[in-house]
């Protein structure tokens, strides 16, 4: 049998018009970048965000709503971060755990509407996984339902942004990891102080069908101050710079919040949550692996799957890498054995080539999103 054709985002017409090019990104057909003879390529569009603003699509994000009497009890057994220190109107980063081995079955933002709504934003790929997990272990009267293509989802990144939304209209004041409703381009929208780059900037989550006209609308005030629309190849760059994790590279079944260095997202206070007896005991006797940041001291550049030395001992594997835009080196996360400490200087086989670089903590470069 041949595999699912690859879903559409609700932008779809634009990526093609603009040449991007695309690839399969969880099962969806998005734009990795857009030409460089129209001003785009990686490092132009990564350039434009630290700089100006940038535009994605990351409508392929998934959205589940979960919803009834008793909601906020049940996320919160469920999810590693404590929803309760949050309140409506205000977004939180968590994980879903499995429940016997502490690995991470996805990592999510949720968004607090009421004590008895939520909307989740999970990753593409996972969205299903994360809706059957939960629906299934609800109690009566709490509903739990695959949004996906609901919502589009666009992220306005960079020093600019607010000023753009000032621009069309929206001004409300917004402090990070909070979120409001308004009206942008004369549809609803649900904009969030939040983003995946290290910049100040928001997502806005139009309804899909409306995603097109308020994609257009503020891609014409981008373009008015010098930015660009950015597909997620810069994305890619953009979080790899700020150390922030990727599922199914610095975070998976394999990978817990624990080595991952993801402490502050686990609400270790609470009575419970999927996976906490198993990542207790981890924190308590100490991770095997730890994830860390490489700078390389000489030319290359890493990726995900090589393998890490000090000297000749074999001390870890990169999880992620990339030549940073901002720094002119190449940078990685890898997850390396506790007893290699910031600072220690290592090799990576690039190739068959081993490449020194120095351990160091992330983020790479400053974030400002706050």
């Amino acid at each position: 049998m041949g595999s699912a054709p690859l879903k559409h985002s609700p932008l779809h017409s634009f990526h093609l018009e603009a040449r991007a090019k695309m690839a399969d990104f969880g099962g969806w057909e998005m734009p990795i970048e857009y030409p460089a003879d129209s001003g785009g390529g990686v490092i132009n569009e990564h350039t434009a965000v630290r700089e100006r603003v940038g535009l994605f699509d990351v409508s392929h994000l998934g959205k589940a709503k979960v919803s009834g009497a008793g909601t906020l009890e049940f996320l919160n057994l469920a999810l590693t971060n404590d929803l309760t220190k949050i309140n409506d109107g205000q977004a939180q980063y968590t994980m879903l755990c499995d429940r016997e081995t502490g690995g991470v079955v996805d990592d999510l933002i949720a968004y607090r509407k009421s004590a008895d709504e939520f909307l989740l934003i999970p990753n593409a790929a996972n969205t299903t996984e994360v809706v059957k997990c939960l629906a299934d272990s609800a109690p009566a009267g709490i509903s739990v339902t695959n949004e996906h293509m609901s919502y589009g989802v666009l992220a306005l990144q960079g020093p600019l942004a607010k000023d753009i939304l000032k621009t069309l209209g929206y001004e409300t004041e917004l402090s990070y990891m909070s979120y409001s409703n308004g009206v942008i381009a004369g549809k609803n929208v649900i904009v969030c102080r939040t983003g995946y780059t290290g910049e100040s900037g928001f997502e806005i989550l139009p309804m899909w069908s409306d995603a097109l006209e308020v994609w257009n609308v503020i891609y014409s005030e981008v373009k008015r101050v010098g930015g660009l629309a950015v597909g997620l190849g810069a994305r890619d760059t953009l979080r790899t710079e700020m150390g922030y994790p990727l599922h199914g590279h610095e975070l998976s079944l394999e990978i817990t919040p624990v080595q991952a260095g993801a402490n502050w997202a686990v609400g270790w206070k609470k009575s419970e949550f999927w996976g906490k007896k198993i990542l207790e005991e981890e924190k308590r006797n100490g991770a095997h692996r730890i994830l860390r940041g490489l700078a390389l001291t000489e030319r290359g550049i890493p990726r995900a799957g090589m393998a890490v030395f000090s000297g000749e001992d074999l001390i870890g594997e990169t999880t992620s890498g990339t030549f940073s835009p901002t720094l002119k080196v190449g940078i990685a996360l890898a997850l390396l054995a506790p007893k290699i400490e910031v600072g220690a200087s290592v090799s990576i086989d690039v190739r068959g080539k081993r490449v020194a670089a120095e351990v160091i903590k992330p983020p790479f470069a400053p974030s400002r999103v706050r």
